[in-house]
């Protein structure tokens, strides 16, 4: 089984981060913040979106908290390698400063 991506584009133009894979928890108003002065240095509108999904199926239970970015209109394949750079970058650094370990739950 392939590890989960921090950072992937879907569509034509949103982000997704796995947060909670990697950090154990849901971003913070003020994480999310230092993600939206950091992403308006390449794009002027954008949404983000941080979520907590439940998931279930027939054998599969999951609880899911996910970042999204929504640029306003389509973007280029540049501008999206360097929007995922970005949020890769604050992901991890995220990560770093604070996560918790599944066993901690």
């Amino acid at each position: 089984m392939d590890e989960p991506l921090m950072a992937f584009a879907t569509g034509e133009s949103e982000i997704r981060i796995n947060f909670g894979v990697f950090a154990g928890r849901d971003a913070t108003p003020a994480e999310i913040e230092e993600l939206a002065r950091a992403l308006h240095e390449r794009i002027q509108r954008f949404a983000i979106v941080a979520e907590h999904r439940f998931e279930f199926g027939n054998d599969v239970e999951a609880s899911v908290r996910l970042v999204r970015v929504c640029p306003e209109g389509k973007i280029d394949d540049e501008l999206r390698g360097r929007l995922l750079e970005i949020c890769e970058r604050w992901a991890d650094s995220c990560v770093a400063e604070r996560h918790i370990e599944v066993a901690e739950l």
